[in-house]
């Protein structure tokens, strides 16, 4: 991309990072992660890191961003950068979650989540303009909404004000913001959590993350 303008590389960039977030994975053969070199110019690159959700998350790509960041700086300046040592690997999890929901413990969840979502409704029926798919694609777009200083300061004075976090102000915002189209108080909302619950698996790079469905009442 060398002998092209500053703005075209940024769309041929744009566009190709695209081409390759639709790329799909072979879950048998592999490979998982596809990296990908844009070289812009002499001291300019962009490096595309694109990973199935199977073998990370949000967490893991803080984990290996850090330790790629590390590894460079030594090869720049010559060194050898030791990464942390891990005292457990990502099957200790598993089996640590294996054990955990055996016997009476994955009863005990199922019996709390039954009576939580008792009567919620399993399709939100919101305005949209197309037909719901029977089958659901995966195909879809996201549309940034920035927050102006005015606001940012107003929803954090809120929060400070009630005693509640950050994250629990906005979710109450967009389920009364769903409600009104979906004309009920009862609104669900699936929100995914970090999941690490020890220090051992906190600098792994894994699928650690767990979805939880949250039901509101307005």
């Amino acid at each position: 991309m060398r002998q092209i303008s500053e703005t075209q590389r940024e769309r041929s960039v744009t566009q190709l990072s695209g081409d390759e977030a639709r790329q799909s994975f072979n879950l048998t053969d592999g490979p998982l992660l596809r990296v990908t070199l844009f070289w812009l110019d002499q001291h300019e690159h962009i490096l595309l890191l694109n990973m199935h959700h199977v073998i990370s998350d949000a967490w893991s790509l803080g984990v290996l961003g850090q330790e790629l960041v590390t590894l460079y700086r030594g090869f720049v300046s010559g060194s050898s950068p030791q990464l942390p040592e891990l005292s457990v690997q990502y099957a200790d999890f598993a089996a640590w979650q294996r054990s955990w929901l055996a016997g009476l413990e994955l009863e005990r969840q199922l019996g709390y989540w039954r009576e939580q979502l008792a009567g919620a409704p399993a399709v939100l029926d919101l305005p949209i303009d197309r037909l719901r798919l029977a089958v659901q694609s995966s195909r879809g777009a996201f549309r940034s909404l920035g927050l102006s200083p005015e606001l940012s300061a107003a929803v954090l004075t809120l929060a400070r004000r009630e005693g509640v976090t950050l994250f629990m102000v906005l979710l109450g915002s967009f389920a009364a913001l769903l409600s009104r189209f979906f004309g009920s108080g009862g609104v669900v909302v699936g929100s995914p959590i970090a999941n690490r619950n020890r220090t051992e698996i906190e600098g792994l790079i894994g699928f650690f993350v767990n979805t939880l469905v949250l039901r509101t009442d307005l």
